[in-house]
């Protein structure tokens, strides 16, 4: 279920969150359930009909505004880095404006025409954000800062699925997009049955309730509401096993399945707008590295934790489905105990090591916990590190296993 080190540095532009991402590993069974009463009244369906109706779907034009509210529990240095919910100014590289949609409420402006054009406006407090994929380019312009970062849509690596992809794939932060991809990798880890109906921006839809068969996931479960017409998923919910208010809430609050107008997706620089062109390829630089792990390595303090320039970053999936957990290995020539212990290390070192849970120990040693509702990571002092939307109690289990 985790791609390899190269293709997983890159998994994370211009999409939703990986922590939301990694949901989308766990895999389904069908259960012939009925949808029940407490919503519009619709013919009955099974599980297995209305995930035939998603994927025979083929609306690919529509417009509307969306709401996504995401509540993962991160610590407070992950949330202030995240921008507190809000949009920074000061850049307007689309990774970091859609990596905020993993912290707070966000309201966005949707459009699309088909794969070769959407459109993607982030309405949070006065400012706005946008991000446009038209044909080859893939501009992003953030208001305040009156900056503009533009990018032709060239090759981005091959997919799980062994194709090429390009930028323009992965602007896509929709409540469609997202079940998309959740039923994309359903298999047999998972119960899904119809849980009744609902109305979701004035349409009437089914809910379609995926459930994991295995212990240990930290999500309770993921319903999706299906338009009763087209097939086209309005919102995604993820619960957590813990109860409460949902991990994710991505929904369509008002949709037109029209064909949005052309001038939608046409963009010019405003005057005086300072422009930044993308980075050679897919996230790297004109050297050649990788932009993504260039920045973990420069943190003060933790460049040589994350195996500097020459850490290893193999990646091992253990497990499967619902329960999948990645083993990296840094190759750290640093402990967390020597970070710890070392009183010259700069503040922010200090400050991400307060931010991490409970220390542990195990056949692997020592280690300490980095806790979300949804995403959870043991970092070993032998310089491994075990990830994935499971407890704690699972990933000490993993690491004592695979000692």
């Amino acid at each position: 279920m985790a791609p390899n080190t190269k293709t997983s540095r890159k998994a994370a532009r211009y999409a939703v969150p990986v922590a939301v991402a990694g949901v989308a590993a766990a895999t389904v069974a069908m259960v012939p359930a009925f949808a029940n009463a407490g919503g519009p009244d619709l013919p009955k369906v099974t599980a297995q009909q209305l995930i035939e109706k998603v994927a025979a779907s083929d609306v690919q034009q529509l417009s509307g505004t969306a709401r996504i509210t995401t509540d993962l529990g991160l610590p407070k240095i992950a949330s202030g880095l995240l921008g507190g919910g809000g949009i920074a100014g000061g850049s307007a590289n689309p990774e970091d404006k859609v990596a905020q949609l993993a912290n707070g409420s966000h309201t966005l402006r949707v459009a699309a025409d088909g794969p070769d054009r959407q459109r993607l406006t982030f309405l949070d407090g006065k400012d706005e954000y946008s991000l446009i994929h038209n044909g080859d380019d893939v501009w992003g312009y953030d208001s305040k800062s009156n900056e503009v970062f533009h990018e032709k849509n060239a090759d981005a690596g091959k997919g799980k699925d062994g194709k090429d992809h390009k930028t323009g794939d992965r602007l896509a932060a929709s409540p469609q997009k997202l079940a998309e991809d959740l039923l994309a990798a359903a298999g047999p880890t998972t119960d899904v049955s119809v849980g009744g109906t609902a109305q979701v921006a004035g349409r009437d839809a089914y809910q379609l309730v995926l459930k994991p068969k295995q212990s240990g996931s930290t999500v309770g479960s993921v319903q999706i509401a299906v338009d009763a017409k087209n097939g086209v998923p309005l919102r995604v919910q993820v619960l957590s096993a813990q109860g409460g208010k949902p991990i994710v809430d991505a929904g369509f609050t008002k949709v037109d399945f029209a064909k949005p107008a052309a001038d939608t997706f046409a963009f010019t620089a405003p005057k005086g707008a300072k422009v930044t062109e993308g980075v050679d390829g897919a996230g790297k630089d004109k050297d050649g590295a990788d932009e993504h792990w260039k920045a973990l390595e420069s943190f003060p303090g933790l460049g040589d934790l994350a195996g500097g320039a020459n850490g290893k970053g193999d990646v091992k999936v253990l497990g499967e489905g619902w329960s999948t957990i990645a083993r990296i290995d840094s190759g750290a020539q640093r402990s967390l105990k020597d970070l710890e212990n070392d009183k010259n290390a700069p503040k922010e070192a200090k400050q991400f090591l307060d931010s991490l849970g409970d220390k542990v120990n195990g056949k692997f040693g020592e280690g300490r916990v980095l806790s979300t509702r949804l995403v959870n990571a043991l970092i070993t002092d032998d310089g491994k590190v075990y990830v994935g939307a499971v407890t704690k109690d699972a990933l000490v289990q993993a690491a004592n296993a695979n000692k």
